[in-house]
């Protein structure tokens, strides 16, 4: 499990003592959880109107992002289904994993200058991963084309010879080619009408060349015979293979023919083809830089929030001490009594309602998520499988 609970409280004389008091109630006595320092500029405040507007904004913008920074995740796992044990290795921010990213966070200046506004910042942020959306879904359309398209042609080539793809089969040698006056045509016949076959074929028509016929392949079920004529008999041909429909079975000699001439056989593994389409490699280093760039993104929108929270609950001058905790599942309810206890005189309404649910069981205040400190998850557990 990788969960860390973002949180500020107001600063002491200074934001180290905030520091200190907390790291003796989480780890002096007992390891109730990681805790790191999580470092957010000074940035620029605004007005109190524009703070309230913007905590709003910044709630749903999180939403947003978090979501797309599960589809890039999620889509990377579909792409290389065939190697998911690699999936982590590239769902990577700023080059390290996720958990050495958000503990050692710090602020990037260069997308995110700190001279302008909280809502100049919140804005880039929000043309930035939009754009990763929208790039997202195009791609993935593209792909799941050609997704669709190998699968059409897997299924074909694993049909019945009446309804697969015969490319890998056939050869340019089992047709009589560039004559004017003679034809191959491809006959399917279940096995157990082989000897009818045999002593028909020649008469279903005139100018039939004897002994043309060739069994070039079958499966369980039938056998792919070849007969030669004369181009002129092939309607008569044809008619009589009709009138014995329920024994042998005409295919479209034009098409195979071309597919015999021209085209060369598929693959049948997945990997191959897209390969050589030359999209799978650049679709994956598309999702592991921008999974990246959005989660960088996400957790610079948790930063923002800290801020603006933090701010609207504890006042100006700006004087907060913001905190990564990582807590064991085990330790999850215990810390957040030992938190309650230690915050519980920054809201004194909160700190109750929190009291009361604890003493009710089967209670969950988890989509308020209400705290006398300020509080956000971070979930890093960002797939829908375990890899």
């Amino acid at each position: 499990m990788t969960e860390f609970w973002l949180i500020s409280a107001p600063g002491e004389k200074t934001c180290q003592q905030t520091w200190d008091k907390m790291m003796a109630a989480t780890t002096r006595s007992n390891n109730l959880s990681a805790n790191h320092k999580f470092n957010i500029p000074d940035l620029k405040v605004g007005t109190l109107d524009v703070l309230v507007g913007l905590s709003d904004e910044l709630a749903k913008l999180d939403s947003f992002v978090e979501s797309v920074v599960k589809k890039v995740a999620q889509y990377m796992a579909d792409v290389l289904e065939d190697s998911r044990d690699k999936v982590q290795e590239n769902l990577l921010a700023n080059g390290v994993d996720l958990v050495t990213y958000i503990t050692r966070f710090q602020w990037d200046m260069a997308k995110y200058p700190i001279k302008q506004s909280l809502k100049n910042i919140s804005e880039i942020i929000s043309k930035q991963v939009t754009q990763i959306d929208n790039d997202l879904k195009a791609r993935a359309s593209a792909y799941n084309n050609l997704k669709g398209n190998l699968q059409n042609l897997e299924r074909k080539n694993a049909g019945s010879l009446l309804t697969r793809s015969l490319a890998d089969i056939v050869k340019k040698d089992d047709f009589v080619l560039d004559s004017e006056y003679l034809i191959t045509l491809l006959v399917v016949v279940p096995k157990t009408a082989y000897t009818d076959w045999q002593k028909t074929y020649e008469t279903l028509a005139e100018m039939v060349v004897p002994r043309s016929s060739n069994l070039l392949f079958e499966d369980n079920d039938s056998g792919l015979f070849s007969v030669t004529l004369f181009m002129k008999a092939i309607d008569d041909f044809k008619h009589k293979a009709r009138e014995n429909k329920k024994t042998f079975y005409l295919i479209d000699c034009e098409c195979i023919l071309l597919f015999g001439r021209d085209r060369k056989p598929a693959a049948s593994k997945k990997r191959y083809v897209i390969c050589n389409c030359s999209l799978q490699g650049p679709l994956v280093r598309w999702l592991k830089v921008n999974f990246s760039e959005a989660f960088i993104a996400w957790i610079h929108i948790k930063a923002l929030r800290v801020f603006v929270e933090s701010v609207l609950r504890y006042g100006l001058p700006v004087n907060f001490q913001a905190m990564l905790l990582q807590p064991s599942k085990k330790t999850m309810k215990k810390l957040r009594e030992v938190l309650n206890d230690l915050y519980k005189h920054l809201d004194s309404s909160a700190a109750a309602i929190i009291d009361s649910a604890m003493d009710i069981p089967g209670l969950n205040l988890s989509q308020q998520e209400y705290y006398p400190y300020v509080y956000y998850k971070i979930d890093c557990n960002l797939l829908d499988f375990k890899v």
